[in-house]
């Protein structure tokens, strides 16, 4: 196969979302709230936030506009209506300051050996370059829903990665933990590598253990790199 570039879903298969918002709602609300629930029912709200969006009934609005929206409602539903709107844009900060799963840097630097790195994710360029500073995130440059004004899994998010990086899409590998997310690459021509990440909602929930439509199936960065030839 000709990979030339391989692009990147953030949260849940580069990030630990779960695991980084519970910490930062342990430390602004203290520990009688339920770190955990209280992260698990605002990315609940996640996909129906832009699924208005993409549906016209709300304009173009970056990820942390409607992590801002719906966190009112989290907070209502967790008893703490009380919270000021400091704490609340504090908040809201919890997922520009996730961490990378373990495996990430290594596997990354390995790859950016290669192929050119980037992130195409639903969050925001300001919260993508935040995360990158982070963790030391190796990328090559930002691309995702911001840049195309659109919302995974529409197709121009997709499509967009071939086009700006000037590759023909089957030259383009679609890395991600969510295999919506990678059928809806493929449907667009991608490439596609399935990372396993059973932590991701803190082993409640467990995601399938492969993608037996995937070109790779992995449990880690590393192990995607080792496939590559990196």
């Amino acid at each position: 196969m000709d990979v030339r570039a391989l692009v990147f879903d953030v949260f849940g298969t580069v990030v630990d979302w779960r695991g980084g918002v519970a910490r930062e709602v342990r430390r602004l609300l203290g520990p009688a709230v339920d770190a955990e629930a209280l992260a698990d029912d605002w990315r609940g709200r996640y996909v129906p936030s832009m699924q208005r969006v993409r549906s016209g009934d709300l304009p173009w609005t970056p990820l942390d506009a409607l992590h801002r929206a719906s966190l009112d409602d989290v907070l209502a539903d967790a008893g703490r209506a009380d919270v000021g709107p400091d704490v609340r844009e504090e908040l809201v900060l919890a997922w520009h300051r996730l961490d990378a799963w373990p495996d990430v840097l290594p596997g990354l630097t390995r790859l950016r050996r290669s192929f050119v790195l980037a992130p195409l994710s639903n969050g925001n360029v300001a919260l993508q370059v935040d995360l990158a500073r982070r963790s030391g995130l190796p990328w090559d440059c930002v691309l995702g829903a911001e840049v195309v004004r659109h919302y995974k899994p529409d197709p121009e998010v997709y499509d967009s990665a071939a086009q700006l990086l000037a590759v023909p899409p089957s030259s383009v590998v679609m890395v991600a933990a969510h295999v919506d997310d990678l059928a809806a690459a493929r449907a667009r021509g991608l490439r596609t590598a399935y990372v396993h990440r059973p932590a991701e909602f803190g082993g409640r929930v467990v995601p399938p253990s492969a993608d037996p439509d995937a070109d790779w199936s992995v449990d880690s960065v590393e192990e995607l790199a080792d496939r590559l030839g990196a």
